[in-house]
């Protein structure tokens, strides 16, 4: 998915570019106030950057790699082309990862084991977890990446043992590619049809609307349903293990999370910051824990989204074949990410997939910002808080660069980012109005968003207005009951 710039929850093709950290300068708020209570002012902030690298990669797949022993057994990273210059897991630009979710066939259960990454020929920080699979197991693995493009490579007939998909001949998706996931999917649909497997509801977002899913035209953009929502943990001397509490307790804290710029997990921070909850399954690696999962989102997406539903479009970058749409492409995009496949480019119609945008997704960005403007951004080189990554997000999804929307529908883009001296975005305007920053109140550990609504304080309800004009915030507590 096209950004601005390149992000880790984009999907350009083209690299990012580096970052200087910013100077965050505080305003002054005067507070009218006779209580005893903390209250703490709470603004965005912003971070640094990662330098570009090569971002062309390859994984080299373990044998059997849908069997216990195949899900335990690392994966290889290297570059495509050594001559660009290496590729290293590490490497918050150029990270593969990997996802697994296997179904037990006899109960419709679902759990989900995320496969380690490690350089080639170079060992993992600890040991990963070897699976125990229930009998008949069906297995689905789905691969993601922080560079350009990921390229899996065989080991003694893995890819074909693994029924692996990384694109068609001759033109790979890109940053994804899956094995086996069409026959996870129909294990999957045959046991939510049986009653089996029972997928969550979206549930009710704090304002007041459905909660997204992976296929709501409010988070789809250029490349929808892409990369995965996997994690390691990276040591200092560069080697990688699974994210599991075990290994957190044994790296005593010092292995840094790595994370995948997927739309996936985009979803799991909007969830976060509009009070929504994603669906999650036990983690086999992890014991008692519990994880999301590239293929619980599109399951749930395809049984609980409302129309319209976003479906990989024809002029989707990752389903193009040199710059041209290519029917056979998109269906094997589809039906990896349990989609239907289409019979002709029409009924992926890229146009009308611009309008549903166009109709949805500003209203409803406008709507969540007084609850995005308040949550971290994804990648602090991309934006600064997770309202302007959606609006730069949109804006590179909707113009030339992206889908061409801009041109297909005849209509200026609704939004425009205002970006720093470093390409990050700092501001938007939706429909030409400015979406101010609201000021957000912390009370003993309540936070009220734009200081506005009530709480306790020494055992009274006290309400919290917001004046804009005398830059106050005014606070009304019931007189004090006299004994």
């Amino acid at each position: 998915m096209s950004k601005l710039r390149r992000s880790p929850l984009g999907s350009s093709r083209s690299r990012r570019k580096g970052f200087s950290p910013l100077m965050l300068v505080g305003v002054g708020v005067s507070v009218a106030v006779a209580l005893v209570a903390t209250i703490v002012f709470m603004l965005p902030h912003v971070g640094s950057h990662a330098a570009a690298a090569n971002g062309d990669c390859t994984l080299i797949v373990p044998a059997q790699p849908l069997t216990a022993h195949g899900l335990a057994t690392p994966y290889q990273f290297t570059a495509t082309d050594p001559a660009n210059g290496p590729c290293h897991e590490a490497n918050t630009v150029q990270a593969a990862f990997v996802q697994g979710a296997i179904i037990d066939p006899a109960t419709g259960k679902i759990s989900v084991y995320n496969p380690l990454v490690i350089d080639q020929g170079t060992q993992p920080a600890l040991k990963p977890v070897m699976p125990t699979l229930p009998r008949g197991a069906v297995v689905g693995l789905w691969f993601g990446s922080n560079g350009n493009t990921l390229t899996l490579q065989d080991t003694n007939g893995s890819l074909q043992q693994g029924r692996c998909v990384n694109g068609i001949a001759g033109s790979i998706f890109g940053q994804f590619s899956y094995c086996d996931a069409p026959a996870f999917f129909r294990a999957a649909n045959r046991a939510i049809q049986a009653g089996q497997l029972v997928v969550p509801p979206l549930g009710r977002a704090r304002d007041g609307l459905s909660c997204p899913s992976t296929r709501d035209f409010s988070i789809v953009d250029m490349d929808q349903s892409d990369n995965v929502t996997t994690t390691y943990l990276v040591t200092a001397s560069g080697r990688v293990a699974q994210d599991t509490t075990v290994n957190t307790t044994a790296l005593q804290g010092q292995g840094q999370v790595q994370k995948n710029g997927s739309d996936e997990r985009l979803l799991t921070l909007v969830d976060r910051a509009v009070g929504c909850t994603p669906w999650m399954a036990p983690d086999l690696a992890n014991a008692g824990q519990m994880a999301t999962a590239l293929p619980l989102n599109e399951l749930q997406a395809a049984a609980r989204q409302g129309a319209p539903i976003g479906l990989v479009p024809g002029g989707d970058p990752m389903v193009l074949v040199n710059n041209q749409a290519n029917l056979a492409k998109l269906n094997a995009y589809r039906v990896g990410v349990d989609q239907p496949p289409v019979r002709n480019l029409n009924a992926a119609s890229t146009r009308l997939y611009c309008q549903n945008m166009l109709d949805i997704a500003p209203t409803r960005l406008q709507l969540d910002a007084r609850l995005t403007k308040q949550a971290a951004s994804p990648d602090a080189g991309a934006a600064n808080t997770l309202f302007t990554f959606l609006a730069q997000r949109f804006v590179a999804s909707f113009e030339a660069n992206g889908l061409t929307c801009t041109q297909l529908l005849g209509v200026p883009d609704p939004i425009s980012v205002k970006t720093d001296a470093n390409g990050a975005a700092i501001d938007a305007t939706i429909n030409g109005k400015t979406i101010s920053t609201p000021f957000n109140c912390s009370v003993n550990g309540t936070v009220m968003i734009g200081c506005t609504g009530t709480t306790t304080i020494n055992g009274q309800s006290c309400s919290f207005t917001w004046d804009r004009k005398a830059h106050q915030l005014n606070i009304t507590c019931p007189a004090a009951t006299q004994p």
